[in-house]
């Protein structure tokens, strides 16, 4: 049943500007803004959605950072983008300019990601992540979006199209973290791949207070290029801009108190998930996805194997397979062009959008 919750929708132009009435759905997307901890490009907008304490279990008030473009005509679909682990809203920029003309393109910053402030109840596990995207979603009925999660996102957007199937459209996966390995009932685990090993290794314990350690040492630039180079399949491609922008939201974010908090409990929290067996298990709730879905894999993906990609392709029961040779874990920042026309034809061939003016 769609969620009966009020949202609040505060314009970040005015940081000091009281909510909207509660009766007043936010704004989708939001309206432009200035907020200084968000470094918006030309186009986009920027917003925070206030949503309350439910009053149902244990989901309490969270405050959601979101990114936005005011797309071309009226009547276009709503879209949310979700990033992946250590992420921001900033990496759906490329990808969200070239689809302004399709979709309503809308990206959200995970609690505790980008500019979201940490959850009250410090919980970054998978369902609380999840339990953040639905609500966002289901607040002033929105839904169904088209729900695109790259990462930690894909396996976000993964749960929440099988919980909650109403509110997705269509569902878009690119390098999704579902579990490198499986359990099967007569083998026990199989062997766990080397590209799992970076998440696995921030989500032990202690980790993370090394590695702040480590990083007060290192230049902002040196931080981000070290990060990107992992996530790109061809380092050489990193634009001297998007390392000068993230090298500035590294320096921001670092210096936030819960940074690397909310990072090694999110990979924790992933890892965990990846543990739980029966109707849990993401591959089981993969199964029961019922929106027709695109699967974005990169044969250069240091972080998820691409080996996964086959598996992922027989279990999304509605599933077509796209693997860039050349990419790796971030083929929308990669490769966008690429990214947005596989986009565009999961919704022509859905038949969930129209094309109309001529526009394609």
């Amino acid at each position: 049943m769609p969620s009966t919750e009020e949202p609040r929708a505060r314009n970040t132009s005015d940081p000091s500007s009281p909510a909207a009435s509660p009766s007043s759905p936010a704004p989708w997307p939001p309206e432009r803004g200035t907020d200084v901890s968000m470094e918006l490009r030309d186009g986009e907008t920027s917003g925070f959605l206030e949503l309350p304490a439910s009053g149902h279990g244990p989901a309490g008030g969270i405050t959601l950072a979101l990114r936005g473009r005011v797309p071309e005509r009226e009547g276009l679909e709503p879209a949310l983008f979700v990033h992946g682990l250590g992420g921001s809203s900033r990496n759906w920029s490329a990808v969200m300019a070239r689809l302004g003309g399709d979709i309503a393109p809308l990206a959200v910053d995970l609690p505790g990601h980008g500019a979201s402030p940490p959850p009250a109840d410090r919980d970054y596990s998978l369902y609380a992540h999840t339990r953040a995207v639905i609500r966002a979603v289901a607040a002033g009925g929105r839904g169904p979006v088209h729900l695109v999660g790259q990462s930690l996102g894909g396996a976000v957007a993964t749960r929440v199209a099988a919980l909650r199937p109403d509110l997705v459209r269509t569902l878009t996966l690119i390098s999704p973290a579902l579990p490198p390995w499986g359990y099967h009932p007569a083998g026990g685990w199989g062997r766990v791949p080397r590209t799992a090993l970076p998440t696995a290794l921030l989500a032990a314990p202690g980790v993370a207070h090394l590695l702040r350690r480590l990083a007060r040492d290192l230049p902002p630039a040196n931080r981000a290029r070290d990060v990107l180079a992992l996530t790109y399949g061809d380092p050489q491609r990193i634009a001297p801009e998007e390392l000068a922008a993230a090298a500035a939201e590294f320096e921001r974010r670092q210096a936030l108190p819960y940074f690397w908090e909310s990072l090694s409990r999110s990979a924790r929290g992933l890892v965990n998930a990846y543990t739980l067996g029966g109707q849990q298990s993401l591959w089981k709730q993969a199964e029961r996805v019922l929106a027709p879905t695109l699967l974005v894999y990169g044969s250069r993906d240091k972080l998820v194997s691409v080996r996964s990609a086959r598996r992922a392709e027989q279990t999304f029961p509605d599933a077509r397979l796209v693997v860039l040779p050349e990419a790796g874990h971030v083929a929308m920042m990669e490769f966008p062009d690429v990214v947005a026309d596989v986009f565009r034809e999961l919704l022509a061939e859905t038949g969930t959008t129209d094309h109309e003016d001529g526009h394609h």
